[in-house]
């Protein structure tokens, strides 16, 4: 005698089925729309853990594709991180330098950070000028424009002026609005729970 029929699954399954034509049909018309292709500015910023991770998991997907990365770090420096041992041992694919002394609270002179950051947006125009690098990462760049370590305007003007194709993504605490307004894409990482908050230690392969 053969089963009978589960009427509450099988309403399920037909209102689900409905529901993703309905939002396939919505999200290839979204698709259609957009065809136009070219190098976009991301900004990742906010509380919450997960910037330059962001941003170091585009640098991966970047290389994937066989695209030139170049990274320059404001700020940070002072230590070496995991992401810069790793990406140091592909040197024909990813430019990296660590520009930074430490976090302001560490430095404690502004003067000093400011002569860091200016030297370290140097490099950051080189990358911004050579259409072979596919991908730029300016980690914690919204640090450096928050306590005014660097010209807003010249940052807009050289992200403006980069070439048509290149990708560049800013990370950083307290993005201003003005980099907010000229970017792409903007995503705000907020803080639910963070382990430091119960006593545990920045670690190795987690926060650096």
């Amino acid at each position: 005698m053969p089963p009978k029929p589960d009427t509450a699954t099988d309403n399920i399954n037909t209102r689900h089925e409905r529901r993703m034509q309905r939002k396939k049909a919505m999200m290839d018309e979204k698709i259609e729309q957009a065809q136009r292709k070219t190098g976009v500015l991301l900004v990742h910023t906010g509380n919450g853990k997960g910037k330059s991770s962001s941003a170091f998991g585009m640098v991966m997907r970047a290389m994937g594709h066989g695209m030139k990365v170049g990274v320059v770090q404001f700020i940070k420096g002072a230590m070496s991180t995991g992401e810069e041992i790793f990406l140091r041992r592909f040197p024909d694919e990813v430019e990296f330098h660590a520009m930074g002394e430490g976090y302001t609270w560490v430095t404690q002179n502004r003067e000093r950070d400011m002569e860091k950051a200016a030297v370290a947006w140097e490099q950051a125009k080189r990358f911004l000028t050579d259409p072979t690098i596919g991908l730029v990462v300016l980690d914690e760049l919204n640090i450096a424009l928050k306590y005014h370590y660097l010209d807003l305007q010249m940052v807009i003007d050289d992200l403006d002026g980069r070439p048509e194709m290149q990708h560049v993504a800013v990370t950083g605490r307290g993005a201003l609005p003005e980099l907010i307004a000229i970017a792409d894409t903007v995503t705000e990482m907020q803080v639910i729970k963070h382990a430091f908050k119960e006593g545990i230690v920045a670690q190795a392969g987690v926060e650096w």
